[in-house]
C-alpha cells in the first residue's frame, strides 16, 4: 500500500509517521507538501500532529486552506482513506470532514504524558484487530485537545457506532478523573459516517517501536493495513 503523509509549516511528528509505515510495517510511504496539488497516487494519506502554522488563530484553521487538502477532502468524499493525528485530527474537524472541534485543554495546560484508551469498537478499519474495551497506552502531546460537539452530534456518533477511543484509566474504567482534557464523554477519537476518515488525538506513532519500551500503537496502523489490502 502506498501512504502519503502530509507536511506543513510547523508539523512535528511527520517524519515519526513516516519511519512507523516505511521502516517499521514495510509499507511504501512518500512525504507530500501542504503546496502540492497531487496525492500522487497514494492509497490513503495521514496528517501528521504537530502546530500546523503556529497553530496561529486555531489549531488547524490555517492548514485547512492549505492547496493539499482542497484534494485531501475530494479523496476522502471518494471514499479515499484519511487518518489525522492530534494536530491532524483538529484539521480535519476545521475541514468539516469530521464533526465537533477540539477546544484548549480544561487545564489551559499543554499535555505530555501517557494516556489510556479503552477501544470502543472493532468495526472500523483503524480499530480492525482490536477487541472493545481494549486497553491501549498511548501518548498525548497537545495543548487542543478537548472533543466538543453539540448534543445532536454526540447522539449520532453513539448510535452509529463512530466513537473509536474513550479516555480511561489503567483498569479500563472510563471515568472524569481519567479524562486528561476534559473532552465531551471521555471521547479521544471518532470517524465519519462512511468509516473512511478517522481522527484521534493520541499519538499511536509515538508507541510503535520495541525501542520505545510501548508498541500499543502498532496494532492500530496493522488492522488498517490488512483492511486496506483486503485481508480483514
Amino acid at each position: 500500500m502506498k501512504f502519503g503523509v502530509v507536511t506543513f509549516p510547523g508539523s512535528n511528528c511527520d517524519h515519526d509517521m513516516h519511519y512507523v509505515l516505511k521502516h517499521l510495517l514495510g509499507q511504501e510511504s512518500v512525504q507530500l507538501w501542504h503546496k502540492d496539488t497531487s496525492l500522487q497516487g497514494c492509497d490513503a494519506i495521514v496528517l501528521p500532529g504537530g502546530f500546523s502554522y503556529g497553530d496561529y488563530l486555531r489549531s488547524g484553521a490555517l492548514a485547512r486552506f492549505s492547496p493539499i487538502m482542497e484534494k485531501v477532502m475530494a479523496f476522502a468524499a471518494a471514499g479515499g482513506y484519511v487518518v489525522g493525528i492530534c494536530n491532524g485530527f483538529q484539521i480535519l474537524c476545521e475541514s468539516g470532514l469530521l464533526p465537533g472541534a477540539l477546544l484548549h485543554n480544561n487545564t489551559q495546560k499543554f499535555i505530555c504524558r501517557n494516556v489510556y484508551l479503552q477501544v470502543q469498537t472493532d468495526r472500523t478499519a483503524f480499530t480492525s484487530l482490536c477487541r472493545p474495551k481494549q486497553v491501549l497506552r498511548v501518548p498525548v502531546a497537545h495543548g487542543e485537545g478537548r472533543y466538543f460537539a453539540d448534543a445532536d452530534t454526540l447522539e449520532q456518533l453513539n448510535d452509529q457506532n463512530r466513537i473509536l477511543f474513550r479516555y480511561c484509566n489503567a483498569e479500563g474504567n472510563v471515568s472524569l478523573e481519567a479524562n486528561p482534557n476534559g473532552s465531551a464523554e471521555n471521547i479521544a477519537g471518532i470517524c465519519n459516517k462512511k468509516g473512511n476518515v478517522f481522527g484521534m488525538m493520541p499519538h499511536p506513532e509515538r508507541c510503535a517501536d520495541e525501542v520505545l519500551g510501548n508498541t500499543d500503537g502498532r496494532v492500530l496502523f496493522e488492522g488498517f493495513i490488512r483492511r486496506m489490502e483486503g485481508k480483514e
